[in-house]
């Protein structure tokens, strides 16, 4: 039995994700154990996967919920300048815990989110064999390829690159106070010099939750750099208990579990598959107050509820309204449901260009689109088969990359050998 610990930022879907390999791992006879800050731990729901509760001492009760707040609305310069400074803290906070933790809890191996720089630092500083995981879009760099929070569409040519090139390092400007704090936990570990997450991937396993078609094309990506397709709980979901409309297009809405209380958005999209005359079905994943939800509905035609179970929904759908977040535009893929990507923050602009680079789906402006414009793309969406189809193929290739099962065992091989685990023998 091999005992794995997990290290991820604190974001609902990211644990979530990363829980799905855990879950396979135990499955398998190993033992799997988060770390984070004490509130972590809700988002945890197998109780067969333990808990450490690291920095309590240092951190007042709220500090995890504050930085979800501030994450989800960061607002202007000074604004993301706090979220920068979290992530920062953040990083900061898990190297000077981990060693410690990891040496109590007898560690093995560790499974860390490309997101958390701490994960690979502690565990080369110690000597453990560690796996990368993309729960969002790779980190990995290549010239030519744009960050994921980058909106641009992929070209081969000069000026893409050298776009790249020059929206990088205004990137790792901003990142600065991140890329110092790694750095230094780097220098007292006693690591080769490092300024940023993609200085601290693993050189055993990395592994992805995309497909290589909702990818830019890569040259460059390391030969142990594994598509496993999305990581999810293997049972299905339940069933849908919503009254659908069967003569009529059903649109599925949902802005994530961190952007759920853009009202103005959703009115937008409300308005717009009201033209359409389309059944809309409004996740606000509890964004929303119970006035503002009720604001929204309308018998028979917007239905808004809390949470919904999203692969059912989705396999009911005819399009998806979505922010982009590489969970739900997976989830749509397997269902084959066309998107309408809206992307607000992280990765998400990365996201939906490389949906609109695939085929799958179209985007907007969360912010600039008006209600004529959501109902003209949707109309596409709706009428063109082409992006159904496309996103039907990702689907086909995303259910045979493995997924969680597939991880873990990645991830066992990686702890049993501490070798390198290339793609084509995985």
């Amino acid at each position: 039995m091999t005992h794995f610990a997990f290290v991820a930022p604190p974001f609902p879907s990211h644990m979530r994700a990363l829980q799905t390999v855990a879950q396979a791992l135990i499955d398998r006879g190993h033992q799997a154990t988060f770390f984070h800050l004490p509130e972590a731990a809700a988002w945890l729901t197998d109780p067969r996967i333990g808990f450490r509760a690291v920095g309590a001492a240092d951190q007042p009760a709220g500090t995890l919920a504050a930085m979800l707040r501030r994450a989800a609305r960061p607002g202007g310069p000074l604004g993301l300048r706090r979220v920068i400074q979290d992530v920062a803290e953040s990083t900061d906070l898990l190297c000077r815990t981990l060693p410690d933790a990891f040496a109590r809890a007898g560690i093995d191996a560790v499974v860390c989110d490309q997101m958390e720089a701490a994960g690979g630092l502690v565990a080369e500083a110690l000597g453990l064999p560690y796996v990368s995981v993309a729960c969002a879009l790779p980190v990995n760099r290549e010239p030519g390829v744009p960050l994921p929070v980058m909106p641009w569409a992929y070209a081969d040519d000069d000026r893409t690159r050298q776009l790249c090139e020059a929206s990088s390092r205004v990137y790792d400007r901003l990142m600065a106070p991140h890329g110092r704090v790694i750095a230094r936990h780097a220098a007292a570990f006693g690591l080769p010099p490092r300024h940023a997450l993609h200085d601290c991937l693993s050189p055993y396993a990395q592994l992805s939750q995309t497909v290589v078609g909702l990818e830019f094309p890569r040259r460059a990506l390391p030969a142990h750099f594994h598509h496993v397709g999305p990581l999810r709980d293997a049972a299905p979901d339940p069933p849908l208990t919503l009254d659908l409309a069967t003569d009529r297009p059903v649109v599925f809405a949902s802005l994530g579990t961190l952007q759920g209380q853009r009202l103005a958005i959703f009115r937008r999209i409300v308005r717009a598959c009201r033209r359409l005359d389309a059944h809309l079905v409004l996740a606000h994943c509890g964004g929303l107050s119970p006035a503002q939800a009720r604001s929204l509905q309308v018998p028979g035609a917007v239905e808004v509820v809390d949470f919904v179970p999203q692969r059912a929904m989705l396999a009911r759908a005819d399009a998806v309204i979505s922010h982009a977040g590489l969970n739900t535009v997976l989830d749509a893929c397997v269902a084959g449901t066309p998107i309408l990507a809206l992307p607000i923050t992280f990765d998400q602009p990365g996201v939906a260009a490389r949906v609109v680079h695939a085929g799958a789906g179209l985007k907007a402006s969360a912010h600039l689109a008006g209600a004529s414009r959501l109902q003209r793309l949707l109309t596409r969406l709706l009428a063109e088969p082409d992006f159904r189809q496309r996103a039907q193929a990702l689907g086909v290739a995303a259910q045979a990359a493995g997924g969680s099962a597939r991880a873990a065992r990645i991830a066992e091989a990686v702890a049993t050998s501490a070798r390198p685990v290339l793609a084509e023998a995985a």
